[in-house]
């Protein structure tokens, strides 16, 4: 049997060493080409004429198309192996997280397989992103009820 101590041992000599700071540069390199993907894309639809908050409308949903068809031929999580966490943060992080539920489960049919499995993992997403912006609104009125304005 082992002890506590020489288990730890193990687990740290076989343990993959993380090279934080690479994974970190690629997360920011990748999550900011993202972002200026977005912002160049903007600059494009204002530049043929769509108002800018048009724009804007029509950028994410290009990004989220993008998100979407790069996960449905296989090369989303190609790219999210090197960049980890830079491709998980903006919208086509999101798009990922509800189109790989639902291409994976397709087979299963419409409704118990595409329809069910799609909010998966972006469910909770939802949820909390929902509930978080209520707490948020009620704190922001109830200061305002006191003449504080955080806006």
């Amino acid at each position: 049997m082992l002890s506590k101590s020489e288990y730890q041992k193990i687990v740290t000599e076989k343990s993959k060493k993380s090279k934080i700071w690479v994974n970190c540069l690629m997360a920011f390199l990748t999550g900011g080409g993202i972002c200026l993907l977005g912002q160049i894309l903007t600059t494009l639809y204002i530049g043929v004429g769509l108002e800018e908050k048009t724009a804007r409308t029509v950028t994410s949903v290009s990004l989220v198309f993008l998100g979407v068809l790069l996960t449905a031929i296989g090369c989303y999580d190609d790219i999210a192996k090197h960049a980890g966490a830079g491709t998980l943060v903006p919208i086509t992080g999101f798009a990922n997280s509800v189109a790989s539920p639902a291409i994976e489960f397709k087979a299963e049919g419409f409704v118990l397989g595409l329809g069910a499995k799609m909010f998966v993992i972006a469910g909770p997403v939802i949820v909390y992103g929902v509930s978080a912006s209520i707490i948020y609104g009620v704190i922001l009125w109830i200061l305002s009820l006191f003449g504080i304005k955080l806006y």
